[in-house]
């Protein structure tokens, strides 16, 4: 770990960036350029304590979870996230397994969608990337430090998951997810970390077993989603998949009918999300 190196280049790409860069609001006048240091952690999920002593030459290796944070944080480029890495002591991710660095093109559109929920998806069903709303619908899963968050997995592993929509709809939703991870298996043969990714569901249970034995193919498109908030209750929502280059990241948008309660509730959970954003985000356990 070049301690040095790495607190000089965070600092300089935090300095190059605005709070309209990254989707924040501009905030009182600023006594220099750039974004805050509480700003970049919490856009990392980090506490600003952590995020500080790494500017100062002082904290602790990072994980390269942490780095990773950090790098769609700072809107890094691929060259630049993979030079963050090699001053955290790390190895970058091979660039010919699946892309878990989001586009900073991408992750522009997605800091631009204020007001509904819109996350980043693999196409294998990795979560790379969420917006508030998107973090206030279905959980602030990129922040947590599992090594995994894949929407598959968790739908099958998680009971608290399922519990989030109708029960009526989840035979069609696991069909679904099942289906449309079926189709990139067959597009990415020997795939190490597609073939991990299955063996973990298949280890979940029979109920991922019997529907991976149908054989089922179908990739994710745009439609209808029902979601059951804690907070706000029942949503029906309108789901549009907008596919990126190569079709390896989804940005998966939520909208509901002007006019409707579903409208309504999703103004709500709006504020119910930056509630929760201002204040801050929790001390991060693996920045100790």
């Amino acid at each position: 770990m070049d301690r040095p190196a790495l607190a000089d280049f965070l600092t300089r790409r935090r300095a190059g960036l605005t709070p309209a860069d990254v989707g924040l609001p501009p905030g009182a006048r600023r006594r220099t350029p750039g974004l805050r240091r509480e700003e970049v952690a919490q856009l990392a999920g980090l506490s600003v304590d952590y995020y500080a002593r790494l500017e100062q030459r002082r904290g602790p290796q990072p994980s390269p979870q942490l780095v990773a944070a950090l790098a769609r944080a700072l809107r890094l480029t691929e060259d630049e996230r993979d030079h963050l890495f090699h001053l955290a002591g790390h190895r970058p991710p091979l660039r010919h397994t699946p892309l878990t660095h989001v586009r900073p093109g991408l992750l522009l559109i997605l800091d631009r969608l204020h007001d509904i929920p819109a996350q980043v998806v693999s196409d294998v069903g990795d979560v790379l990337a969420q917006n508030p709303m998107a973090a206030a619908l279905f959980g602030d899963v990129t922040r947590s430090r599992s090594e995994q968050y894949n929407v598959v997995l968790r739908w099958f592993a998680e009971p608290a998951v399922r519990a989030r929509f109708p029960a009526e709809q989840h035979e069609e939703l696991a069909r679904a997810h099942v289906a449309h991870l079926r189709a990139a298996h067959a597009a990415r043969p020997g795939d190490a970390h597609l073939g991990r990714l299955v063996t973990r569901l298949l280890a979940t249970g029979e109920e991922f077993a019997a529907h991976w034995a149908r054989h089922d193919v179908a990739v994710r498109r745009s439609g209808r989603k029902t979601v059951l908030h804690p907070v706000v209750g029942r949503l029906d929502l309108d789901c549009e998949v907008l596919a990126a280059a190569g079709q390896d990241q989804l940005l998966l948008v939520h909208t509901a009918p002007p006019g409707t309660v579903s409208a309504e509730r999703l103004e709500l959970l709006r504020v119910v999300g930056r509630q929760r954003l201002d204040a801050g985000p929790a001390e991060d356990a693996a920045a100790r």
